[in-house]
């Protein structure tokens, strides 16, 4: 792989230990897959932030290389945390995990790394261009990015973006070149989809029968950008795809060629199969909404079903602190919490410790959350749509 003059002092250890080491970290994955050159990156967003998912080892990690003058050099946004890092309190969170979680978020902020803790960085001020080279880790923010937006960026892992995020780098290979980016299988979709819950369901089913291929997708009319995040979130939690193209909707969909392609028939029948296979409890604890994090747009239509009702289960709605600061002063914020639910921000229902805080079975409309809180919360999950998971709480 061609190295700059500058890219080698780097890994020979001009520029400081922890730079050669993460450097040589980027190298060595670009000689894996066969980059011929690193490309600057315009900016960077993290993984591996809850202390529920890295423990002791990765804390002790970052506390090392923050404690060291460490600073990113593009713009760089985390991941969801554990828990709300300013009402974890008030929400019941341990206290013991709010001590180690504060931790790894102060060796980020040393790090100059901007505590958004949120999985939807494109509603929080991280907005890439058309087809600019970015390094994010979230797999469904990798593929909103990939396919909403048109930027580029393979699915970093939490090591490789916080590399990519100091070096100010990445590899180039994968999805940032263009030939990688084309479609591989074909899917015709013969059913309305209506809710976000049915392309959550759709990009479920869809994850797992194509892996980590390439979907071309045929036959959905009309989606906004809520529906389309829910549809790559699921494809990336079932199976591992990290870009889909739809007709006449995404923006590199008439660009490409389909035709040829293997060709996948989806139906109602199918789509009522993978709700039913999603299910695994019948009366939900808690119903938790936005994963991935809700738009405004989502808590706007959450405060309308619940608004002058008095909820007997409660509700949560994970989304950013952006997010839930534009939902206080719009008054939704204390619409909900009258009615007994909680705008939950910094956090989602997979990466906190709900298993721990009396919730045994989620209400969920997303296909990612449905598909992860069994392994990751101990949980049974209820799966529907928005006005049956509401109507549940009531």
């Amino acid at each position: 792989m061609y190295l700059t003059k500058d890219e080698e002092k780097i890994l020979n250890g001009e520029m400081g230990e922890v730079q050669e080491r993460l450097f040589r970290l980027l190298v060595r994955l670009g000689d894996i897959y066969g980059a011929d050159k690193m490309i600057p990156i315009g900016s960077v967003q993290v993984a591996g932030v809850s202390y529920k998912s890295i423990g002791d080892p990765g804390t002790e990690f970052l506390e090392d290389i923050s404690s060291k003058e460490t600073k990113v050099k593009v713009l760089t946004y985390l991941n969801p945390a554990g828990m709300d890092l300013e009402d974890w309190d008030k929400l019941g969170f341990p206290k013991d995990f709010a001590k180690n979680q504060l931790r790894i978020i102060n060796a980020f902020k040393r790090m100059g790394i901007v505590i958004t803790t949120t999985c939807t960085p494109y509603l929080a001020g991280n907005l890439p261009r058309f087809r600019e080279h970015i390094a994010w880790s979230e797999s469904s923010a990798v593929s909103f990015s990939n396919s909403v937006i048109g930027a580029r960026t393979n699915r970093e892992g939490g090591p490789s973006a916080l590399a990519a995020a100091i070096c100010g780098l990445t590899p180039n290979y994968g999805l940032h070149l263009w030939e990688k980016r084309q479609p591989n299988v074909r899917i015709k979709v013969n059913t309305n989809l209506v809710y976000n819950s049915d392309f959550g369901a759709l990009g479920y089913l869809v994850g797992k029968t194509v892996k980590n291929k390439i979907p071309f997708f045929t036959g959905i009319k009309n989606a906004d950008t809520d529906q389309l995040k829910s549809l790559g979130a699921a494809m990336a939690a079932s199976g591992a795809v990290a870009l889909y193209h739809i007709e006449g909707l995404t923006p590199e969909a008439d660009l490409t060629n389909d035709k040829g392609l293997e060709t996948i028939e989806i139906g109602k029948k199918e789509m009522n199969n993978i709700y039913d296979k999603l299910n695994s409890g019948e009366e939900p604890d808690v119903v938790i909404f936005g994963c991935p994090h809700a738009s405004l747009r989502e808590i706007s239509s959450i405060c309308r079903k619940v608004e002058g009702k008095k909820l007997k289960k409660p509700i949560w709605i994970c989304t950013s602190r952006l997010m839930k600061e534009a939902s206080d002063r719009m008054g939704y914020t204390n619409i909900i919490e009258k009615a007994g639910g909680h705008i939950v921000a910094d956090t989602c229902m997979v990466v906190s410790p709900i298993e721990n805080m009396g919730f045994n079975v989620t209400g969920v409309n997303s296909g990612k959350a449905a598909n992860y809180l069994p392994g990751f919360c101990k949980q049974k999950v209820v799966f529907a749509n928005i006005d049956k998971l509401v109507e549940a709480t009531l």
